[in-house]
């Protein structure tokens, strides 16, 4: 489904990746753990045509998407829920959530049966649709972020940071969503720093350290949050 190959990024004269390589298999649910400043959002932005890569490929189901503007990239299939449960405050829940839907604004039926599941998947949405989005809880934005991405009706779903600075019950709850994503076959690249949570939904798990990816492994019985944790901290070699 998504292919990166040797990306180098960054901001200016500042180059924060670094030949970065990993592929989402499709229907898979593939990690990118790393501290601050690993690059885990740089590659995320990347990947999403918010920041163009100065070397590399990036490949969509076989279609090259690294020129790709990210004013396309839903429509492409590919859509970011970014860090930071960012939200359009002075609108409606409900409003939010179809403007996610905006680059399909002409299928007005479907779009209305897509609103209908996110709410399914969120009731605490749906008894809150006309509340203003500012006045929602961190765990509903996220909530919220998540049933906007999904009106795009995306193939492959980045998600930036779900978990963060969420309270342990709310955390749990993301995590169940994540799961069902990936059971409807949406392929997903998840980006975090809590490595348990990885380690309970991701397939493929992949460690950035200083822009380049220091480790990477197949998620099974063999792999331990302990031994996960060394690379993490970079006690580890790739």
């Amino acid at each position: 489904m998504l292919e990166v190959r040797n990306i180098e990024s960054g901001y200016g004269r500042t180059k924060v990746l670094h030949g970065v390589s990993f592929s989402v298999s499709d229907g898979a649910l593939v990690a990118v753990l790393g501290g601050n400043g690993s690059g885990k959002s740089t590659t995320l932005k990347t990947l999403a045509g918010l920041v163009r890569p100065s070397a590399g490929q990036i490949t969509l189901a076989g279609q090259r998407i690294d020129q790709v503007p990210a004013c396309r990239m839903a429509s492409s299939g590919l859509v970011l829920v970014p860090q930071g449960k960012e939200v359009f405050a002075a609108m409606s829940v409900e409003e939010n959530i179809l403007m996610g839907g905006y680059h399909r604004r002409r299928e007005k039926a479907r779009l209305r049966d897509d609103l209908q599941q996110v709410y399914a998947l969120f009731p605490r949405l749906a008894l809150r649709r006309k509340a203003l989005a500012g006045l929602l809880s961190g765990g509903e934005r996220q909530m919220l972020s998540i049933g906007r991405a999904l009106l795009a009706r995306p193939r492959m779903l980045l998600l930036d940071e779900p978990s963060s600075a969420l309270a342990p019950k709310v955390v749990g709850e993301i995590a169940e969503v994540i799961r069902g994503l990936r059971g409807r076959g949406i392929s997903i690249l998840l980006v975090e720093q809590n490595v348990a949570m990885a380690l309970e939904l991701a397939d493929e798990l992949h460690i950035l350290r200083e822009g380049r990816v220091a480790h990477s492994c197949v998620n099974g019985p063999g792999v331990d949050l302990a031994s996960l944790q060394e690379f993490y901290l970079g006690k580890g070699t790739r």
